[in-house]
């Protein structure tokens, strides 16, 4: 569906905000002990539809902090991993998917943006994925935060990408050139049976904080320049299905294959509602 013109007077009033100080404001709220806390959950939860007997902790009054729900484990057993090469990493909706052309991803009809910009700048690595898949998932405030590895991998490396923090709802993304390579985003790359994977968890306004599981909390701090760590040596590897990291607001992630990676399945379709685990793959 092509932009609207309220879809671009949305979008044009955002340029303007303190996108950063108004995060890090929501990140300093959302970890505030209060006897407040249970009622904004129970607010929030009604208002966003969040299915709160999916939490392994369905009683707001469980929770300390809003930011303590929000990255809220599930119930064991209730996202099965499904037996394909590649499963979705998170609850979410696909906003876009497809091949790699000429070193180009697909942000929206008509709208495309570079991947080497998307990974921060490296040529050599982006010239890893020529002519492969990627797939763009977002997960809105009612979705569970926590992300998931979609295959086995080794962690080789991780990058910090600092940037704006547009809101990335369909209307942005329709009408923000580049908005996913703008944004601030964590790149971290692993080697797979597949060849490399590399996962954007890309930021947003009011995603106050983006975190890995083998580094710990990554943004905030801001950053003003690009920042790498290598893990080559460190022997971090992530079983498909297990917790990789968390988004403390809603945002987006973005999957980048190789060419010889197995393919997307052909059953998949733009706006399509995702869960944990779900097949993403033809086999």
């Amino acid at each position: 569906m092509n932009a609207s013109l309220t879809d671009y007077l949305k979008s044009g009033a955002l340029y303007a905000l303190p996108h950063h100080f108004i995060s890090r404001t929501v990140f300093k709220l959302t970890r505030i002990k209060s006897p407040f806390v249970p009622k904004a959950i129970t607010l929030f939860s009604k208002a966003f539809d969040v299915n709160l007997d999916e939490a392994k902790n369905s009683d707001p009054a469980s929770y300390s902090t809003f930011n303590e729900f929000f990255t809220r484990e599930l119930k064991e057993g209730l996202r099965p991993i499904a037996d394909t090469q590649i499963v979705s990493p998170v609850d979410g909706t696909i906003s876009e998917f497809g091949d790699i052309k000429d070193g180009q991803l697909l942000q929206a009809k008509g709208i495309t943006y570079s991947l080497e910009q998307l990974l921060g700048g490296n040529k050599e690595r982006a010239k890893l994925y020529d002519n492969g898949q990627f797939i763009t998932i977002y997960l809105s405030p009612r979705d569970y935060h926590r992300i998931h590895m979609p295959c086995t991998g080794k962690l080789k490396e991780q990058v910090h990408i600092p940037g704006r923090l547009f809101s990335v709802a369909k209307h942005t993304v329709k009408t923000v050139k580049s908005i996913f390579a703008r944004n601030e985003r964590v790149v971290a790359s692993f080697d797979t049976e597949y060849g490399s994977m590399a996962m954007v968890l890309v930021g947003a306004i009011n995603v106050a904080a983006i975190e890995t599981v083998w580094h710990g909390l990554i943004t905030p701090p801001k950053g003003e320049t690009i920042t790498g760590k290598s893990y080559k040596s460190k022997d971090i590897q992530l079983n498909k299905g297990k917790e990789m990291g968390r988004f403390n607001m809603g945002s987006t992630v973005i999957l980048v294959f190789q060419s010889n990676a197995p393919k997307l399945s052909d059953s998949l379709a733009v706006d399509q509602t995702l869960k944990l685990g779900e097949r993403l793959s033809m086999s």
